[in-house]
């Protein structure tokens, strides 16, 4: 009995025979269709098995399901490109026309600008096809899926993409190869790493990923394929540029005879717009490694489209060239964040204006006396909120109580906070507020909520610790107690982090107590590092950042009785960002046995925590012992931090 399958494989052929199909087959056959080399065929094998009904084929020992897959390939052949140009395109069938070999020699100037994506450090060599975009002052924007892009990042709650770990904690990277041509020669000249990824769409957006390349130098022969202005019509002619990879969602014997075991390579399959509904939809010849081609269209040389799905010789995907501009414009990751806004409502929390914090001083640079500790330099991007009160010598600082705050309006969080430490006048008070405060110095609408905060497992964070700026007079320290409970002091915290802080939490009163300082005074800096790795916290736009640092400054005496400024740096994290420090410093060895884990405690140099988080802290570096220590001991230690499991440990 014939199978299911196989039936309706001969009624297709059926019609296409009575359609006038096989003529045009026959005829692209003997013009020399080079695909059916490829095939293992000639036309007169080819022309014998079409003059056979196709309810005879069976017995003649021929697959119907075979002829009818090779009819297809045929009439849409996936061409093979050489040394920049398409092979065959003269013996295409009269379905596309008399011109097509023309239209096609038009295109011949963006095929160098369409690449595969391939990948480091991960089992799969390469993912899919990309292709250049857009052009910029210094770079290239790439075109691919997300569904490419995904096998090596992942996105970040602003709409960009960072780089994943793989196996043994060691990040993937992925280049553009705008070669690997058939008979052609490797050439690294060809191969631009992808720096990043400046969009990678969620899962329910349209599949598409852009990276960005260093543009080379002049006459490298790479150009942006332009962008249709109007979307494609129905029957259009039009053409993928791709990487067709053999597919194992496909019968490998029919994967085999057609492509004879060459895949991977740059191929050129043209067809035309199926009917237009709510997905654009073509016929050209594509696999799997043809995710992310370009659809281009024949008559108008521009890109009508990004391939993106496809069913074997059934139906492709592909999405619109008008989707593909508004993402380049930015109005796709704007609507997501003016969504992010709408949802956002205000919670039940109290607040406090300007009149409030009159008389606060703040941070005291000049706190340790003999010396000054002025805040540190922080990157424009992170677009510091400027409070309603600020000075003209201090135009972002919030100022508290023994405490400021430098505030990022655009990650909706204290970037950095600054505070006093007196040792000698410290007020011990018991924790009983639980009201939380909005500072409406600067706008209440970048300040999270109690809402912003439901989630069970986020914790509100204090960078100033509470107790460590109760010191002064009994008023001093209950003005400090109280403004501590303000959202800007507040950083999200995962709840996992509060159970590993016991080195974190002891710090100042460690080295406070450790080292001979001068007057029992000190100075902290603590905030999050924020990094492009960081997850979205819920819906608030804000991330949830999975690192913090602390600055401890203060007077100590030396061994040689020199009283001195004495700086240490320290990082509360699970390791990635450590192991980063040390690949990037060479240290390659030191990581292999490097583990992710818990959170914990690791003292570092400032040198290093000011290239963690682009801030500039001045002279502290200078004052650095950890530093000196790196230094003296590099022949022997190469791991320039100290991993904290007791306070003993650190390095004073």
């Amino acid at each position: 009995m014939t199978e299911p399958g196989t039936q309706e494989s001969i009624s297709r052929l059926s019609r296409l025979a009575q359609n006038g199909t096989f003529d045009q087959v026959l005829t692209s056959a003997r013009r020399g269709n080079p695909l059916l080399a490829e095939l293992g065929l000639d036309a007169d094998m080819l022309e014998a098995q079409l003059q056979t009904p196709p309810q005879q084929l069976e017995t003649a020992g021929e697959s119907p399901v075979r002829l009818e897959a090779i009819i297809e390939l045929v009439l849409r052949p996936p061409l093979l490109v050489e040394n920049g140009e398409v092979s065959g395109r003269h013996t295409l069938p009269d379905v596309f026309g008399p011109d097509i070999s023309g239209k096609i020699a038009q295109l011949h100037k963006y095929i160098p600008s369409i690449g595969r994506i391939e990948f480091h450090n991960h089992s799969r060599a390469w993912g899919g096809t990309g292709w250049i975009i857009e052009e910029r002052a210094n770079s290239f924007i790439v075109a691919t899926n997300r569904h490419v892009a995904k096998l090596v990042a992942r996105r970040t709650f602003r709409g960009d993409a960072v780089y994943a770990f793989g196996p043994g904690n060691v990040k993937y990277r992925a280049d553009i190869d705008f070669g690997e041509e058939t008979n052609a020669v490797p050439d690294p000249a060809k191969v631009f790493a992808i720096r990043r990824f400046t969009y990678l769409a969620d899962d329910i957006s349209a599949d598409v990923a852009l990276g960005e390349i260093e543009k080379p130098d002049a006459d490298h022969g790479l150009t942006a394929l332009p962008l249709a202005a109007t979307d494609a019509e129905d029957a259009e002619r039009v053409a993928t540029v791709g990487y067709p990879a053999y597919d194992t969602r496909n019968a490998h014997v029919h994967m085999e005879r057609y492509f004879k075991g060459l895949y991977d390579v740059k191929r050129f399959a043209p067809g035309f717009i199926k009917a237009l509904g709510d997905i654009l939809s073509h016929d050209c010849t594509t696999l799997g490694g043809n995710s992310g081609s370009p659809l281009i269209s024949l008559d108008r040389a521009e890109v009508v489209g990004l391939h993106f799905a496809g069913a074997y010789r059934e139906a492709n995907s592909a999405v619109r060239a008008s989707t593909l501009r508004a993402l380049l414009a930015g109005t796709a990751p704007a609507q997501a964040i003016a969504a992010h806004a709408s949802r956002a409502t205000e919670a039940a929390d109290r607040s406090h204006d300007a009149a409030f914090f009159e008389g606060r001083d703040g941070y005291d640079a000049g706190f340790l006396r003999a010396t000054k500790v002025p805040l540190p330099t922080l990157p424009a991007e992170l677009q510091l909120a400027a409070p309603s009160d600020a000075t003209q010598d201090r135009p972002f600082e919030l100022r508290y109580q023994h405490f400021s705050v430098l505030y990022s309006a655009r990650n909706k969080g204290p970037a950095l906070t600054a505070f006093n430490i007196d040792g000698a006048q410290f007020r011990h008070i018991k924790r009983h507020n639980s009201t939380w405060f909005h500072d409406l110095r600067i706008p209440r609408e970048i300040q999270l909520d109690r809402e912003g905060y439901g989630h069970a497992d986020i914790d509100r964070g204090h960078m100033v610790r509470r107790l460590a700026t109760n010191w002064g007079t009994p008023d001093e320290a209950a003005r400090s107690n109280l403004d501590s409970y303000h959202y800007t002091n507040a950083s999200p915290q995962h709840r996992s982090l509060n159970r590993s802080r016991a080195q974190w939490l002891g710090l100042e009163d460690y080295v406070l107590s450790n080292i001979r300082t001068h007057g029992f005074r000190a100075n902290v800096f603590t905030g999050p590092v924020f990094t492009p790795e960081d997850i979205e916290m819920g819906e608030t736009g804000a991330p949830l950042p999975a690192h913090f640092w602390k600055v401890l400054t203060m007077l100590a005496e030396g061994p040689d009785e020199v009283i001195r400024l004495h700086a240490t740096a320290y990082m509360l994290s699970q390791g990635e960002l450590i192991q980063q420090m040390l690949l990037q410093g060479g240290n390659v060895e030191s990581t292999e046995g490097f583990e992710f884990g818990e959170f914990k405690t690791f003292q570092i140099r400032i040198s290093d925590l000011e290239t963690m988080t682009g801030y500039d802290f001045g002279s502290l570096r200078d004052f650095d012992p950890l530093e000196r220590l790196a230094q003296s001991e590099a022949a022997i230690s190469p791991r320039p931090m100290v991993e904290l499991d007791q306070l003993e440990q650190i390095v004073l």
